[in-house]
């Protein structure tokens, strides 16, 4: 029987001529032509950081100390020594050269030295942070300087100092930074170097936006993009005499003259509203906006921090709005590639497609290190008290999410607001993966188990979830706090009545799914008067049916909902005999149940792939559609169903005429042929 369910799929695609993905492994295509810079208005207010970027986060960079040898381009361009800083992402290996990273350059303004963007403001906490939670790749910054001696100068041999420093940055930074550190360059020659421009990025503040400006008009072969803060471009005239439209003029032409537009730039500009020189970057910004055929949103936008100062706090909140834009290409390189088994759990959980929830995929309440590989983290080391887990369901189970987000879908949602949120932290470790299915059909919550100490998402709630999709239903995966389980549920049931149209389902006979502690959240809130309790509303009616693996549950009232059990004989948790008496129970009151014990099974077992249960979710669905009275059901189970309706009728039914393999059996493999022939025949 196990073999037949094997060939479910192939053969009722094939026997009804539609493609499914029912019952078989889904073939994931992450294509998707490459894109430039998403349209953003060109205009209008930063946001603020979150405040909880501002502390340390759990996987922090380092900064580290360089020096290299330049010249003295103001004087006689004699050699002196210079310093810069580095900040190296979580992870950075020095012996891994496979790896390649991104490189933000950032200058200091009059007054200022090298390293300081590591010093002030919390940059360095905001940066490990954006980096933890998806907002931008695994980045280098490079906090340097256009002084020679690193220290303060007057005003006047400041502005001389960071007019020559493109010299600086094309001859001895650039080449000694990208020569020690790995990034895009192939070499430090300068071919190589204008090759990685599409990685490479440089933004300053105040003195060091100005800098920004004339890197843009030196160097926009090796750069392509930029983030000036607080200041305009200086090519022609200087401090107290702008001459704004006649760098504009140069930096059209320069656009114009070099192919840019083709080529690929992107200048984020900004300023505070209470900034003391905000006056040449707004009248900048007003000449660059007044020629939008060339400054399009695509290469410039204008944006303003609201009361923000001349100060490396508003010089944050720029870069946290600015760097998430930088880089794109390489989100869509990185976007087009598939998942395996060699993907490490940092890799997924910073992916672009994951936002901020990428480590929600992972248990939260363990120590699962991001070094781990998919292969690694799917083993009872780290899903304690599962057996049989399957690195290539991981795989799969990631790669149909990535695809999904990548097709415009949204596969996470809270369960909370963002105030709620606020004001309890720990709601940030919660929300509901959807696994969608056919418009309008109905939908199934599944709860993972961990002895509700952890939620083995993973093994326990993904994979039924993603196979529940398949068959045409809408799937969620809750992840909840283990502390606070039921009120998780209860909420995440809410949530869903509650968006049921935006989500495309329908709420009426819904499922409640787990395994191990997630079963008894699905039994509790199965019951309706627990229902009612939790949710405090009599608006949301009661689950149709409760799915329930491997779990020692043995309350039972007649107010509980249809059920079915499937459980191993050799589990050392949950004896199956006291699942059977609770369904005993339950009969007794009248409410239908189906209960399954499997010989030889220890606890949690998952899908059973590969073991006497492969096949179990089948029966578990059959038993949730029995419960539904007859109301529609989704096309691909509509296709199931009579294919087991074709293969359970007896071999005279049909007659020998069927048995087109000679095999004196009516099988599926009399339904591939038969199609076969009818296809031949037209």
């Amino acid at each position: 029987m196990k073999f037949m369910r094997k060939l479910f799929a192939a053969a009722t695609a094939i026997f009804v001529g539609l493609s499914s993905s029912y019952g078989a492994a889904r073939e994931i295509s992450l294509t998707q032509p490459k894109t430039e810079l998403p349209v953003i208005e060109q205009t209008g207010m930063s946001k603020s950081v979150p405040e909880d970027y501002f502390s340390p986060c759990k996987h922090s960079g380092t900064v580290t100390e360089i020096t290299y040898n330049s010249k003295d381009y103001v004087r006689d361009e004699s050699d002196v020594t210079k310093t810069a800083y580095v900040y190296l992402p979580y992870g950075y290996d020095k012996n891994d050269t496979e790896t390649r990273y991104n490189i933000c350059y950032l200058m200091h303004g009059w007054g200022g030295h090298a390293g300081e963007y590591f010093q002030y403001a919390n940059i360095t906490e905001m940066l490990d942070n954006m980096i933890e939670n998806g907002d931008i790749p695994p980045t280098i910054f490079v906090s340097a300087t256009f002084y020679n001696e690193n220290s303060q100068t007057d005003f006047s041999s400041s502005v001389a100092e960071f007019r020559q420093f493109h010299r600086d940055f094309e001859e001895n930074l650039m080449p000694t930074v990208e020569g020690k550190f790995h990034t895009y360059a192939e070499s430090t020659s300068p071919d190589d170097l204008k090759a990685s421009r599409d990685h490479r990025a440089f933004g300053g503040f105040s003195l060091g936006a100005v800098t920004t400006w004339l890197q843009f008009c030196y160097d926009s072969d090796y750069i392509r993009y930029f983030l000036p803060m607080s200041g305009s471009c200086w090519y022609y005239g200087g401090y107290g005499d702008f001459q704004i439209e006649k760098n504009v003029d140069f930096m059209e032409q320069l656009v114009q003259e070099n192919q840019l537009d083709e080529r690929g730039y992107f200048i984020y500009h900004g300023v505070g509203t209470n900034d003391t020189v905000k006056y040449q970057s707004e009248a900048m910004a007003e000449e660059m906006l007044s020629r939008n055929d060339i400054f399009t949103p695509e290469h410039y936008v204008f944006y303003q921090r609201e009361g923000g100062q001349h100060d490396h706090i508003s010089c944050r909140e720029f870069m946290y709005n600015a760097l998430p834009l930088f880089f794109k290409d390489e989100d869509n390189d990185m976007q087009n590639k598939t998942f395996t088994e060699n993907t490490t759990v940092g890799e997924v959980i910073h992916d672009t497609a994951f936002g901020d929830f990428g480590r929600l995929l992972f248990p939260v309440d363990r120590t699962v290190s991001d070094d781990m590989t998919l292969k690694e983290v799917s083993n009872s080391s780290t899903y304690i008290w599962y057996n049989d887990i399957k690195p290539e369901k991981t795989v799969e189970i990631l790669n149909t999410l990535k695809e999904n987000a990548l097709n415009g879908q949204q596969i996470f949602y809270p369960i909370y607001t963002e105030s709620e949120m606020q004001n309890d932290t720990s709601m940030r470790d919660t929300g509901i993966f959807f696994f969608k299915g056919e418009p309008n059909a109905k939908f199934a919550v599944c709860n993972a188990g961990g002895g509700f100490m952890y939620v083995g998402a993973m093994h326990d709630s993904f994979p039924q979830a993603l196979e529940l999709s398949k068959m045409g239903y809408n799937a969620f995966a809750l992840i909840y706090r283990p502390d606070d389980p039921y009120h998780d549920l209860a909420r995440a049931i809410e949530f869903i009545h509650d968006h049921a149209e935006k989500l495309e389902i329908d709420t009426e006979n819904y499922s409640l799914w787990g395994g191990s502690a997630g079963a008894r959240m699905a039994a509790t809130l199965g019951n309706s008067d627990n229902l009612k309790q939790l949710t405090g509303r009599t608006d949301i009616g009661q689950a149709g049916t409760v799915i329930m693996q491997y779990t020692g549950y043995t309350s039972a009232s007649q107010a509980d909902a249809p059920t079915y059990v499937c459980v191993g004989k050799n589990d050392g948790i949950a004896n199956w005999k006291t699942m059977q008496n609770r369904l005993n129970t339950l009969d007794s009151y009248g409410i239908p149940t189906e209960f399954h014990a499997y010989e030889g099974l220890p606890h949690g077992f998952g899908l059973g792939t590969g073991t006497v249960a492969e096949g179990w979710i089948y029966d578990a669905v059959t038993f949730w559609e029995n419960q539904m009275n007859g109301e529609k059901i989704p096309q691909n189970r509509q296709l199931a169903n009579l294919q087991d309706y074709l293969l359970t009728r007896t071999n005279s039914a049909h007659g020998n005429h069927y048995d087109l393999n000679n095999d004196n059996k009516w099988d599926v493999f009399d339904l591939v042929m038969l199609k076969q022939k009818y296809l031949d025949n037209t």
